[in-house]
């Protein structure tokens, strides 16, 4: 009888896209100990792929997100993604295990059962409408990652744009000379060259994906992003404090994308401070692990209501959006870069009394992130 049971098992097939990292995370490594340690009365057969190495996956699958969980058979297919994927797949595991509805016996009908239980043809119409569901729902956050996708390209392709311009304006005002000039052009067009590039690769990978972090020296960064916007400061009586030491360790991180956040953060300082005010940039050495980068002003402050809510997509604050320029996507563009490398970003501030950006980054220790 367990020979006949064995042969009966159906197969139970699974794909799993994640990255490395998110393979060593305890949600996965909990979800691979599931799948090869128990067989729910299938027989699971458990693919494990790098989205990296296989990026057409994710467009075959209509992924938004990984790490992702396809089920592939049996029929019909389902996605499971986010940080969750384990206590999903757990709550549909039952489901499958109705062999009625999961080999697909159930087409063969039978009446309601007398004690008002639903039939095996009902519980199969039900399963099939939560996985319409659920791919409704897949597409609606496909858009929705579109969408933001093009808010958060728009923002990059303006970073170098707006410092070349602010070279152009420099030159002709004799602020800088023709060799200063052309050299802060062309490496904004290398700049803009990298981003065209990343565009053709964003159909089939996620944004996180085109990230190439490597050991860096923070303070020369800083000290460019600084010199790169003179513009914003020159000539208007702003004090500019900078605390860089020279003896900084080096950080795991990405050179453009690092010059991208203080880029912002510095540019929305100069903007928000008036003229007489003040701007600092510090950078100091917080752990064996971080460094922490600080920039601050003394502009008119942020609500404490509004410190977190200021890091999310297409957020301006109501007393501030009449008097500056902008579309709200800096601060979350900052924060999504911060926390692919690991770190993290806050704000510190009381209204009327400025501001303070703070956020962290890794340390180089020769193997990468701690």
């Amino acid at each position: 009888m367990r020979d006949g049971a064995e042969q009966q098992r159906r197969s139970l097939r699974l794909l799993l896209l994640a990255s490395p990292y998110q393979q060593a995370t305890a949600d996965l490594r909990q979800l691979v100990a599931l799948l090869e340690g128990e067989h729910f009365g299938f027989e699971v057969k458990l693919e494990v792929v790098d989205p990296a190495q296989r990026p057409e996956l994710l467009e075959l699958h209509r992924l938004v997100a990984t790490p992702a969980l396809v089920k592939l058979e049996p029929a019909p297919k389902q996605v499971f993604a986010g940080s969750t994927v384990t206590q999903q797949l757990r709550s549909w595991l039952p489901r499958w295990q109705q062999l009625d509805v999961v080999s697909g016996l159930g087409l063969s009908l039978r009446p309601p059962e007398p004690d008002g239980s639903r039939s095996p043809r009902e519980l199969q119409l039900e399963d099939q409408l939560l996985v319409l569901r659920q791919e409704n729902e897949t597409l609606i956050e496909r858009v929705r990652v579109q969408e933001r996708l093009l808010r958060m390209v728009a923002h990059e392709l303006r970073t170098p744009l707006t410092a070349a311009k602010l070279a152009l304006q420099s030159r002709n005002l004799g602020q800088i000379d023709q060799e200063r000039c052309y050299d802060v052009l062309n490496r904004r067009l290398d700049d803009i060259e990298q981003l065209s590039k990343d565009l053709l690769e964003v159909g089939t990978t996620r944004w996180e994906a085109l990230f190439n972090p490597q050991r860096l020296a923070l303070g020369p960064v800083a000290a460019e992003a600084i010199l790169e916007l003179e513009k914003l400061w020159v000539g208007r009586g702003l004090r500019l404090v900078t605390d860089i030491p020279t003896d900084l360790p080096d950080v795991y991180a990405d050179q453009r994308r690092m010059r991208q956040v203080l880029l912002n953060l510095l540019e929305n300082a100069f903007k928000y401070t008036p003229d007489g005010g003040s701007v600092s940039l510090t950078i100091l050495h917080r752990t064996s692990q971080w460094l922490q980068v600080s920039v601050c002003d003394s502009g008119p402050g942020i609500p404490r209501s509004e410190q977190d809510r200021i890091f999310q997509e297409r957020v301006r604050l109501p007393q501030t959006s009449q008097t500056t320029s902008g579309f709200g996507v800096g601060l979350s563009v900052c924060r999504r870069i911060t926390e692919v490398h690991g770190g993290r970003i806050w704000v510190v501030s009381e209204p009327g009394e400025g501001a303070c950006f703070h956020f962290t980054v890794p340390v180089w220790d020769d193997q990468g992130i701690r």
